[in-house]
């Protein structure tokens, strides 16, 4: 039997997750030891394999075939555009992806301004600008503290997650429109899903059934 390979995203998302899989059975427990210095982990049991990367990378490695399935948020897969299948929302990691900025600039969204917009989301900041509101903008790449940018005079609003909106407020901002609710997604591969289809229909099977119940518990 050949190894399954999961790619989870690094820190609280891939902790959700195993903490999900194992309420269907499905334990690792190498990932546990935080001395260890391995990057990929195996249930030889089950015939599964797991390894975490960074977020924008687990498309990456799931479009190409080197891990089947990946576990990461929808606004990853959103701006990544990879050709995978978003198969389930596990309904953790919940957040708002948003047009934010001085509550001046509220103005400028409603008249359709040409405005500056700062974001870590090119492609979705595009897509919603362009497609949607049908606005004309410049779009600035940030990799750092996007809330930064109107601060300081880069542009007039940014597009970022939202979970609390405490740095907003703390930094003078608010959530001037909401673009989309975001959360952790399943992704799997084409090829995979194809050849592993009993596989992995079993697993999102169980996993469809643990979220069932834990919403039902509530």
């Amino acid at each position: 039997m050949r190894y399954l390979t999961i790619a989870l995203t690094k820190g609280r998302l891939a902790g959700q997750t195993m903490a999900l899989l194992e309420k269907v059975g499905i334990f690792c427990e190498e990932m546990k030891d935080p001395a260890s210095r391995k990057l990929i982990f195996t249930n030889e049991e089950l015939g599964l394999r797991f390894f975490l990367a960074k977020g924008p990378d687990v498309p990456t490695y799931v479009e190409y075939g080197a891990a089947d399935i990946g576990i990461v948020g929808n606004d990853i897969l959103m701006e990544e555009g990879r050709k995978v299948y978003e198969v389930l929302d596990l309904g953790f990691g919940r957040c708002r992806m948003c047009v934010c900025g001085p509550l001046a600039a509220k103005e400028k969204l409603l008249h359709q301004e040409q405005i500056r917009v700062a974001t870590k989301y090119p492609n979705i900041a595009k897509d919603y600008f362009y497609n949607e509101k049908n606005q004309t903008v410049e779009i600035i790449k940030l990799n750092g503290s996007i809330e930064l940018a109107p601060i300081v005079g880069l542009s007039e609003v940014i597009v970022d997650i939202v979970e609390t909106g405490s740095t907003l407020k703390e930094n003078g901002l608010a959530v001037l429109e909401e673009i989309c609710p975001l959360s952790a997604r399943v992704a799997v591969n084409p090829v995979s899903m194809r050849m592993e289809n009993a596989r992995i229909s079993l697993l999102l099977e169980k996993i469809g059934a643990a979220l069932q119940e834990s919403a039902a518990g509530r």
